[in-house]
């Protein structure tokens, strides 16, 4: 596909964005409207037979053009929301800050958005900015000119029509891809500034892609990073999801990092990681490392997992500053994990079906040193247990020393039952219980002391 786009630009130099789009003819792209999924393909026709026109359109376009599988299929169109939703059987309008339909095809979801316009300011027409840029509201419709200028990056504002088999470029996103670059349409600076999530879909598609991102872009990022501490905190867990559950977490926290991003998302663990040889650093990436490795062979991940792993290192911090201040270690974790969660969900809404599991994961990093008697048997049954067991894997896997309790426990759960007695026994006494100190019994009164 590549090689085509080439020679497509072999012989247009223009480099300018234009009110009239590139058009790719059958033959000269290698999409063919067997690539478009049933449920796209299905709501194209329809809104065409009722006059509409309707686009197959953004990343799922570009990724066909990269030889990728798109995850789903979006359509543009000129009919508003409360014209499409009729036509379907099972669709429905959703947002406030930009209104959407769903549609149901089966078992598929596919997303229509009505084709939008500029605007400057509220005019009335369904457009609301705050004092700082940051679109509020952005329902204002035009057509499909205006909605290429609307599109946050290049590579997204290209136009498919199954029908007849051809592509539009309306913003020379087809010769950044050539170029593997992610570009801005329009000045980066507004665009960021009318939605600072468009940075971080800016590093999410740079690290999928292995594209490098355009130097104005790049410039705007590092001065815009902070911009996102006024995003609502349930917006950025959708955003945390889909920048490290997705295949290509280390990637995009190394680009997160080097943009001054991750420090917006997670306040209190960038400190920790400024140290390159520190356990923290090499800690969060290993766990993001295990999480795209079990993405991509299609094993089960949760969030929680993750979100413990990337806030551990000040968890770990806090709970050893109250412990020194003479709270039990049980006490401690729990007041150091409550006090690290609240300030995280002021960036970053964690459910608490998530939070819960956070803290079960972190609690277990102190009983499972703890093997003696019936212990082992009551921890290896615990349904946290494995996510427990999995987090001191990723603590030794990041260099930290625990006497090799993963391994202990990893032997313990292949055992059979007499192997998993000997295995308690053998390890002595209190079997990495801390030794209680027997407090001196009261003497009866009158009882006094011999020198």
């Amino acid at each position: 596909m590549l090689k085509k786009l080439i020679r497509f630009f072999s012989n247009n130099k223009t480099e300018e964005q234009t009110s009239e789009p590139h058009t790719l003819s059958p033959g000269e792209h290698a999409i063919k409207p067997g690539d478009i999924s049933k449920g796209a393909a299905t709501v194209v026709r329809v809104l065409e037979e009722k006059g509409f026109q309707a686009y197959v359109v953004g990343g799922c376009v570009r990724d066909l053009l990269l030889d990728l599988h798109p995850k789903d299929f979006d359509v543009a169109t000129n009919a508003t929301p409360e014209e499409v939703k009729p036509l379907f059987r099972r669709a429905r309008i959703i947002g406030r800050r930009f209104r959407i339909v769903h549609v149901h095809i089966g078992r598929e979801m596919v997303e229509v958005t009505t084709f939008r316009a500029n605007h400057t300011e509220d005019d009335g027409r369904g457009a609301l900015r705050s004092d700082e840029g940051r679109l509020l509201r952005d329902n204002t419709y035009g057509d499909i000119t205006e909605d290429a200028s609307r599109r946050d990056f290049t590579i997204n504002a290209l136009y498919y029509h199954p029908g007849d088999n051809t592509l539009f470029d309306y913003a020379n996103g087809l010769r950044d891809i050539e170029k593997r670059q992610l570009r801005v349409i329009g000045d980066p600076e507004t665009r960021f500034r009318e939605d600072p999530v468009r940075m971080l879909r800016a590093v999410r598609f740079a690290a999928k892609l292995g594209f490098a991102i355009e130097p104005d872009t790049a410039r705007a990022i590092h001065q815009l990073a902070p911009l996102l501490a006024d995003i609502p905190p349930a917006r950025l867990f959708d955003e945390f999801l889909k920048l490290f559950l997705s295949g290509h977490g280390l990637a995009t926290f190394n680009l997160l990092r080097q943009y001054g991003l991750f420090a917006s998302l997670f306040p209190q663990t960038e400190p920790h990681l400024e140290d390159q040889e520190g356990f923290a650093l090499h800690f969060v990436e290993q766990a993001l490392i295990n999480t795209d490795q079990r993405i991509r062979t299609n094993k089960r991940v949760t969030p929680a997992f993750l979100l413990a792993a990337l806030l551990w290192p000040p968890v770990e911090e806090r709970r050893r500053e109250l412990e020194a201040g003479g709270e039990p270690p049980p006490i401690a974790l729990n007041k150091a994990a409550g006090k690290i969660i609240s300030v995280q969900v002021g960036r970053i809404a964690i459910p608490r079906r998530f939070s819960q599991p956070m803290r079960e994961i972190w609690e277990l990093q102190l009983r499972l040193p703890k093997r003696h008697g019936k212990r082992a048997e009551h921890l290896v049954s615990l349904p946290r247990f494995r996510a427990g067991y999995d987090f001191v894997l990723l603590r030794e896997q990041a260099g930290e020393n625990l006497d090799d309790l993963g391994l202990w426990w990893t032997r313990y759960q292949e055992a059979d039952e007499e192997k998993r007695q000997a295995m308690v026994r053998e390890l002595g006494g209190n079997g990495g219980r801390k030794k209680r100190r027997r407090r001196p019994r009261k003497k009866p009164a009158g009882d006094t002391q011999t020198q």
